[in-house]
């Protein structure tokens, strides 16, 4: 590596972490927070008797599931205009991803909830729960022990898919990589660094993770 290559690998160090910490962290938080919720109320929708209710649910996890999420992120910044609807970078980078979140987290939700032992819906329906009550109060708890791993890989998916947003022209990690080493061509120098603050990245959600899973076990345990 030369004193070239080194010196604008220094200088764009902070520009990085910044653009790390104001977009792609929040961009991350964001979308899998809202994805989450939309993800239960789909589940539970997918689960429901109400015939036009599931069909809406799997219509809508076929959709995202079947359909790359760089398509998303192009119907809903570049595609949505045609119909008069003008949405930021950052707003609808969160939209597309809090959209395929929900798509996928939603199976995850729906299986944990279906994993939840029978004697538990037993004995919440001979307590008189009303339905609600019931999920709220008994089974999604349990729940999401259960979905804990999953949406765990299902988040750190999310921080290295925040990456797509560049092509929409927010400025997050890889987009300030990429401007950075436009005048040099020297790609090769700030998109490792780039990978190596996405992995350092995961490397924390992991061990979280880790840490949660083992704090949920100790409970049940105990």
């Amino acid at each position: 590596m030369d004193a070239a290559t080194r010196e604008l690998i220094w200088h764009n160090l902070w520009p990085m972490l910044q653009a790390t910490v104001e977009k792609t962290l929040p961009l991350t938080a964001i979308s899998f927070v809202i994805g989450l919720v939309i993800a239960v109320f789909v589940a539970l929708a997918r689960m429901s008797p109400i015939w036009p209710l599931s069909a809406a649910a799997r219509f809508y996890i076929s959709i995202i599931r079947g359909t790359p999420l760089l398509v998303q992120l192009f119907i809903v910044f570049y595609a949505m205009p045609q119909f008069g609807i003008v949405i930021d970078p950052f707003p609808a980078a969160v939209i597309a991803f809090s959209l395929n979140v929900g798509g996928y987290a939603a199976e995850i939700v729906r299986a944990s909830i279906l994993s939840v032992a029978k004697g538990q819906w037993e004995a919440s329906q001979a307590l008189g729960l009303r339905y609600p009550q019931m999920m709220g109060l008994i089974i999604l708890p349990q729940a999401s022990r259960i979905a804990v791993p999953p949406l765990s890989n299902t988040l750190i998916s999310l921080v290295k898919d925040t990456s797509l947003a560049s092509t929409i022209l927010v400025t997050e990690l890889l987009r300030v990589a990429q401007i950075a080493a436009a005048p040099t061509f020297d790609f090769f120098a700030l998109y490792g660094v780039a990978a190596i603050y996405y992995w350092v990245i995961c490397l924390f959600l992991g061990f979280g993770q880790t840490r949660l899973e083992t704090r949920l076990a100790r409970h049940v345990a105990t």
